[in-house]
């Protein structure tokens, strides 16, 4: 009697070998793309929030000054009305 070989391969292949390498390859290039992409919101976060207290800063030295020139303008009516009163 013969005996019959099967042809279902026995243990691992070169195929089940090179198809688990792409996979892990696929998510490792998925994963860095990952990371990059995070890094680079990151980065970019941190100008925005560097322009945003910048902002913030010139707004509130804008009313500073506001408020100087106004101080300005009220003492400058004050002498004017001093000087016409002295000259009356």
């Amino acid at each position: 009697m013969k005996k019959v070989k099967s042809k279902n391969p026995n243990g691992i292949t070169f195929g089940m070998i090179s198809v688990i390498l792409m996979s892990m390859a696929i998510v490792l290039i998925l994963t860095m793309i990952k990371i990059y992409l995070s890094n680079q919101i990151y980065y970019e976060s941190k100008k925005v929030n560097i322009m945003q207290r910048e902002v913030e800063a010139l707004k509130a030295e804008k009313i500073i000054l506001q408020q100087s020139v106004e101080a300005l303008k009220f003492k400058n009516r004050v002498t004017d009305t001093i000087f016409v009163i002295n000259e009356g």
